[in-house]
């Protein structure tokens, strides 16, 4: 159980410095669950309710669009079993969210973009998991998640350049942003010597979109990246330990980009959308030390 109380008093925005706005929120956020246990199994099962007050700059809505409340219903069901040797387990989630505030395109009374509240939009999927030792030197583990995240009902909100204000368009069911469908991970870790490790890690993150209609024009690529991870450490008399450490990222060199931003407009009769980008460094190297007095 959890509980918080918060309280907002702000004179003003820069951008809107008459607009005033003294809220006051008090949450409970329980949280239940039941784990059962037997011989190498684990089997649970959760269910925990939270709330969470709207960020400073979404006040900056208009005085009869302020912000609601955003509420997350979140059902977990999972099993486990643990060896000595390897372990796996699975969990399904479901997350429903009751006025989630998300980008729409929608703009305030002085013309800044802010984030609205969505009646309906949920998270579903299931995670895997299993790692495998097979000898005292190499071992390997890895995840993967597999989720359908949705919006109900959402409108988007297009600037209208040709004859002012903004144009809507409806969505019965679409894609939350920046949330893709699959996304996985796997390390593999070999012992070479004594105090000498190596971590070959790779993830993989499939295609998502950056606002939220699933247009593909507005959509960031599936991605797959390799790291290497090296480290080496050492006891003396003096200091405790030494760690020395190498970190190569992103080794064969991929061009992608994780995140980014897009906005459409109308224009000449005809619907234009800009897409930019932010994009993730090339192969590159860091070497650190940690030492332990």
């Amino acid at each position: 159980m959890q509980y918080r109380n918060i309280h907002y008093t702000i004179n003003g925005f820069r951008d809107n410095p008459i607009l005033s706005i003294t809220k006051a929120y008090n949450f409970i956020n329980p949280k239940i669950g039941v784990t059962y246990n037997k011989n190498s199994w684990q089997w649970y099962i959760s269910y925990a309710r939270a709330a969470k007050e709207p960020n400073r700059d979404d006040f900056e809505a208009a005085l009869h669009e302020q912000p609601k409340t955003e509420h997350l219903n979140d059902f977990e069901m999972g099993i486990e079993r643990k060896k000595p040797a390897y372990n796996y387990g699975a969990t399904f989630y479901f997350m429903h969210y009751k006025n989630q505030l998300v980008l729409t395109g929608k703009i305030n009374d002085v013309g800044a973009y802010t984030r609205t509240n969505i009646p309906n939009s949920y998270r579903m999927g299931i995670e895997l998991q299993a790692t495998y030792t097979f000898t005292r030197a190499i071992s390997i583990a890895g995840n993967i998640a597999l989720s359908n995240n949705k919006v109900k009902n959402f409108t988007e909100y297009i600037d209208d350049y040709d004859n002012g204000g903004q144009q809507t368009k409806i969505y019965n069911k679409s894609t939350l942003a920046f949330s893709p469908g699959v996304v996985a991970g796997n390390t593999i870790t070999i012992t070479p010597f004594k105090n000498a490790a190596i971590n070959l890690l790779s993830k993989y993150v499939s295609k998502q979109y950056m606002d939220n209609t699933a247009n593909n024009a507005r959509s960031l690529n599936a991605f797959f990246v390799q790291d290497a991870n090296f480290s080496y450490s050492l006891k003396g008399k003096i200091l405790k330990s030494t760690q020395i450490i190498l970190q190569l990222n992103n080794i064969f060199n991929k061009k992608y980009e994780p995140n980014g931003y897009t906005f459409s407009y109308i224009y000449g009769g005809q619907l234009t959308t800009e897409n930019f980008y932010f994009p993730m460094a090339g192969f590159n190297l860091m070497v650190g030390m940690n030492v332990r007095l």
